[in-house]
């Protein structure tokens, strides 16, 4: 009985943080899918918003893909090989190393962004281009890339491996390419779908990175939000939620465990 009361009390207190949760997220899409948020869904459904916001700022949209996308190549030439790299040599510097790669993302994403236009912000052309913006994403993501792998690298005996292949012949770049590249694919896989979902949701570096030319997704969010109605701007985290919300689920789903299947050998 004791462990029935206590079962429903943390059943109540995980529904009622869900709740907390996911409530204001349920609104502020209704609002952008209703004729008049004040009204409710009494003054019926519309999609005037939306196609308002597609009208409006899908120009943003497709720079916060074009930039997220470019922030994954970049991630992934730089990122594999750095993780491989720090695999191999396991000592002081390369830990220093990896440490330093993380602060980035220890750094407020302001100060990083301020950093980046003290440095490069006199090179002509360069501020008021979206590459400046991909620098910042870089800076922030390229930690989650090389993690991802390294921590794959790290648990796969990748010196015998390498060295079985090395005796039979393999050079440098096949035993890359046939022997590392495969049995890291799942840390590729994960840190993709994390540098994707970071650089298309980033706002507080982009915000002072961007110019009036160069507006990500969340940088226009705001301004819709603080510039125009607010079914509008409910109406364009509705979008939001349409592009980021794939990428999140694919992240959890290959975020879980899988089951090992094991062979039973039959003995005569």
């Amino acid at each position: 009985m004791k462990n029935k009361w206590l079962f429903a009390l943390q059943l109540g207190f995980t529904l009622l943080v869900c709740a907390f949760l996911i409530v204001p997220v349920i609104l502020s899409i209704l609002a952008g899918l209703t004729v008049n948020y004040l009204v409710g869904l009494e003054s019926g459904l519309t999609l005037r918003w939306v196609i308002e916001v597609w009208n409006g700022y899908r120009d943003t949209i497709f720079l916060s893909i074009g930039i997220s996308l470019a922030c994954l190549a970049v991630t992934l030439v730089i990122g594999i090989p750095a993780a491989y790299v720090l695999a191999k040599r396991q000592n002081a510097f390369t830990r220093a190393i990896e440490e330093l790669l993380v602060m980035p993302v220890a750094v407020p994403g302001l100060a990083t962004a301020l950093a980046l236009i003290v440095t490069y912000g006199g090179l002509p052309g360069f501020r008021t281009s979206w590459l400046f913006i991909l620098v910042g994403h870089v800076l922030f993501t390229l930690p989650f890339m090389v993690r991802s792998v390294l921590a794959v690298l790290s648990a796969i005996d990748l010196k015998t491996l390498e060295e079985g292949a090395a005796s039979l012949g393999a050079g440098f770049w096949p035993r890359f390419r046939d022997i590392v590249l495969p049995n890291c694919r799942t840390g590729i896989l994960a840190g993709s779908l994390m540098v994707v979902t970071l650089s298309m949701g980033e706002f507080n570096m982009t915000w002072l990175l961007h110019t009036p030319f160069t507006k990500t997704l969340p940088v226009g969010l705001a301004d819709a939000y603080a510039s125009l109605r607010l079914e509008i701007g409910s109406a364009y985290t509705l979008v939001f939620f349409l592009m980021i919300m794939p990428l999140l689920l694919a992240l959890q789903a290959f975020a879980k465990p899988r089951p090992k299947k094991f062979v039973a050998e039959e003995t005569e």
